[in-house]
Order: C-alpha cells, then structure tokens, then sequence
C-alpha cells in the first residue's frame, strides 16, 4: 500500500526503489513478520468539513481530565504551577519565538541576553559557579550529568538511590547501557530518605559519582551535606537533580549541599505542562568542571567600542567541533523554554518565588495531615515534604482515583507500578493551583473508602 498524501507519482516512485536496488515497496517491509503487518487499509470514518472535524475534535478533548477544569493533585515530575500572562506575551515575541540554536549567535543580542539572563538565575538557584544555555529535559539533564562524571573522574559505576524518580533511572540507563558503566541502586530508609550508610559501604575506587534527587520521588527532603564530605574523600562527585525546581528557593541550594554538579528540570519555572513537553533541562558545575560540560553557554563580553556583547563562550556540541572531542549530542537547546523561566523568574523576583514556595510547602503540609488522620490512611515517610508526599490507603488507589475522576478530581499517582513493596501508596501533590476547598474535598471522598 501506498500513502495517497506522499505527492509522488508512479514513475517517481519506480525511480527511487530502481536507485536503491528494491524491486517493490514491498520488498521494504520483508524484515517485519507477517502476522505485525497490516493487511487490509485502516477503518476509518469518512472525510469531515473543516468545521464538524473541529467541533469533532473538540468534543473529543472534552472527555480529558484537564487541569484547566480539575484541581490536580499529581506531581510525580510535572507541576501545575500558575503562569503569569506576562510570560505567554513576552515569549511570544518574534525575536524569541524559536527553540533553535542561533547558527550566527553574535547577530542574536536580545536572544543571547536572554539565555545568558536564564543562565544567571540558575546559578544563582544552584548555588554553582556555572550553568549552561539549557538542555532538553530533566531526565536527559541528569543522565549528561553522569556522563559528565565519567569524563571528569575516569571512574566507571555510579550510585543512583531507589527513591529517585523511576522515569530519571531509566533514562540513565539508557544513557549508558553501552558505555560499560555499572549503576549500583541504594536503598533508602523508612523515613523515605537515602540509605548514606549503605551509600558509604557502596564506594569505592570506580565511583564516579552518587545522584542525589532533592526532594527526592516521594517528596521527601534530603540532606546531601551529610554525605558530602565522604565523597570528596573517595574522590566521587557528587550530582544532585531536582524535578521540582520551585524547591530550589526555599531548600539549601545544591552548592551550599557540596555538590559537585546539578542537573534539573526547569518545568515549574513558567512552563505548562502540555502532556508531558517540550520542558527545559537545567545543568550547572564548579567552574573547575567547565570544559566538561554538555551544551552551550552564553558569556558577557565588551566589543570594540567597550559596549556590552553577548557571545557563544563555549559550545561542545558535535554539530560545532570535531564529534569525537564533543561531550553531548544536544543538537538544539530549550531556548524557547529557557527564555520563558527566565521571564518568569524575572515576573516573580526573589521575593515572590520563595513566597510561592512557602506557599506550596504549607498546603502539602495541610493536606498530609488532613489524609493521616483518615481511618486507614497514613503518611508512609516521616521525612520533611515540599509539596508531595506519600499516602498509605485502605483500598488499591486505582480504585480511589476513579471515585476521584467521577467527582471532577484528578488524583495522586499510583505508586504500585514502581515500588510495589510499598502496597497500596498514591504520591500526592499541592501546589499554589490547589484551593483549601479543594483539598478539603479531596480528603472528603478519601474519606469513604
């Protein structure tokens, strides 16, 4: 079979198959087994008017859960976080609206300026010396991170905690699957925090790195600073990530905690959660680390004439110098979603942002103590929380969050898929979005299970 909407006619395609030595397009298919490929055209309905396929479509995004019309409590790596209307207008702006690397960076001040602003702010957040243009999310911001490691250290196996975020572990695997790299799990404790004198047995002289995750998967928060010490000892670097960013203005930074390098996802400054992306990868090191690190970074210079200039200081990636000297295959940064946390850092200011945090730290807070004091229900950890925690229910949470669903309720996550030890756990999250009557609501359908 063909495809009627690829314009090439009969001879045109004749043409092409002669040129690469097929007989038929069939031939192309031969190495997918016969009882996967399709056999008959696919069943669908017939052509629509533009106006009944939208109307079509859009009765169709009405069965969505959305959390436009439902309050949200899931987080699990993507927050629900209010956007001023000041970022959607600025990032709108034609000399922002692109994603792209600019290929004649220096013709691209504003751009530049922007990236640079983005850079700054995260350093800041960081409490590191550096942090580079942004990358493509958290997860793949971690795994450069460990790659990152390897390059520095020359050390091959790095310890990742079981109570990072399952989604993170396996996007590090993956990372490194080939690379003849070995990932030691370390446990964690029944507070919910890791496990540092399992952390300690675990090293030794091939340890690249520890990835510390704070807050960690189960909203709880860790204190990497107590381990610090012991891996610069053992000359093992130590990375810490944050999946919710919004934490990094109210929790010690992960400079102050001794870490060595951070890699993050920058979601929750100022970008929706569009079913899952496009989001922004934050990375910063010790300058020490600089010529180490994956992606760009944009510098601050003086032309000619000492005006202020921004230019591409540092770029590593294989698009712009020899692939075997490159340290990551990021061919385009976030820069559309860098320049909106940049903006939104800037709507906020220092103030705002830790006031937001505070804000969502107390409503998780409120909302803990509310559900533990459930028959039946109890909070699994005893760990410090910012806005997730982790909830023991009577009943399997799938049932739950269908009671939930039909009540106009999205849910928390339902943890059996990743730590089935746990028995019936649901993550649940607050954020700024959540009214007190929402979660009192929440708590009160949770109430009859």
């Amino acid at each position: 079979m063909t495809n009627r909407y690829i314009p090439n006619t009969p001879e045109d395609r004749s043409e092409m198959l002669e040129a690469i030595g097929v007989g038929s397009i069939e031939d192309l298919w031969k190495t997918i087994p016969e009882d996967l490929r399709l056999k008959s055209r696919l069943r669908l309905p017939s052509a629509l008017p533009e106006p009944d396929l939208l109307r079509h479509l859009k009765n169709m995004s009405g069965q969505n859960s959305d959390v436009g019309r439902f309050p949200s409590f899931l987080g699990a790596g993507a927050y629900n976080h209010y956007i001023p209307s000041a970022v959607n207008h600025l990032a709108s702006q034609p000399g922002f609206y692109t994603a792209y690397t600019p290929y004649q960076p220096e013709v691209s001040q504003g751009i530049l300026q922007a990236i640079f602003e983005f850079q700054s702010y995260i350093t800041l957040l960081a409490g590191l010396d550096v942090a580079n243009a942004s990358m493509y999310d958290g997860p793949s911001a971690a795994a450069e991170a460990v790659l990152m490691a390897k390059r520095v250290t020359k050390r091959d196996e790095v310890i990742i905690p079981r109570n990072a975020h399952p989604e993170y572990r396996q996007v590090i695997e993956t990372y490194i699957r080939d690379l003849d790299m070995k990932i030691v799990e370390a446990p964690f404790l029944e507070d919910g925090r890791i496990d540092y004198d399992a952390v300690k047995k675990s090293l030794n002289d091939k340890t690249a790195a520890l990835v510390v995750q704070n807050p960690n998967f189960f909203g709880c928060v860790e204190t990497p600073e107590a381990i610090s010490q012991s891996l610069r000892e053992n000359c093992t670097l130590l990375i810490q990530t944050t999946v919710e960013a919004l934490s990094l203005a109210i929790l010690k930074s992960p400079g102050e905690c001794g870490a060595d390098i951070f890699a993050g996802e920058g979601q929750s400054f100022g970008n929706p959660l569009s079913f899952g992306g496009p989001y922004v990868g934050l990375f910063a090191a010790r300058k020490d680390f600089i010529r180490n690190m994956p992606g760009r970074l944009v510098g601050e210079t003086l032309d000619k004439k000492g005006k202020r200039g921004y230019v591409l200081t540092l770029s590593t990636r294989e698009q712009h110098i020899r692939r075997d000297r490159a340290t990551s295959n990021i061919c385009s940064n976030q820069s559309l979603c860098a320049i909106r946390s940049a903006i939104y850092l800037s709507t906020l200011g220092k103030k705002g942002v830790r006031g937001l945090a505070l804000m969502n730290m107390r409503k998780a807070a409120y909302m803990r103590k509310k559900i533990s004091s459930l028959p039946g229900y109890r909070a699994l950890f005893s760990a410090p929380v910012f806005n997730e925690f982790v909830a023991g229910t009577p009943v399997p949470p799938e049932e739950i969050n269908e009671a939930l669903e039909k009540e106009g309720i999205i849910g928390g996550l339902d943890l059996g898929k990743f730590y089935p030890e746990l028995g019936n756990a649901m993550l649940f999250c607050a954020t700024e979005m959540v009214r007190k009557e929402d979660m009192d609501r929440l708590v009160d359908v949770l109430s009859r299970y």
